[in-house]
């Protein structure tokens, strides 16, 4: 899946690594830092995914419960367990990367 902060003409759609729980789509960002996906997302507060063809539009929101935040961790070492992505998921572990959580809600959910 791709996001995108902002108005089209802003940023490119970047590649990202999404879980579902409780049929709510969440990602984390690897590199947090100025100018990248997630702290664009928390300046415009909206922006688009896109998924295959399809584009939507959403508003993003920081996540900040420690029990969301932890479900959202299982559900990244439940579905990206290969061998090869397991570092990466220990990874998203991390107090800054576990910061930069969001949540993905259609536009009119605002």
């Amino acid at each position: 899946m791709g996001v995108r902060a902002g108005a089209p003409s802003e940023h490119r759609f970047t590649g990202v690594w999404v879980v579902v729980v409780d049929g709510r789509a969440f990602a984390r960002s690897w590199d947090v830092r100025p100018g990248g996906w997630f702290e664009s997302f928390k300046e415009a507060g909206d922006g688009a995914i896109q998924v295959g063809a399809r584009t939507v539009r959403v508003t993003g929101r920081v996540v900040r419960g420690d029990r969301l935040l932890d479900a959202i961790e299982a559900a990244y070492a439940a579905k990206y367990s290969t061998p090869a992505a397991k570092s990466w998921v220990r990874g998203f572990r991390a107090p800054r990367r576990r910061r930069a959580t969001l949540e993905f809600l259609p536009r009119s959910a605002r």
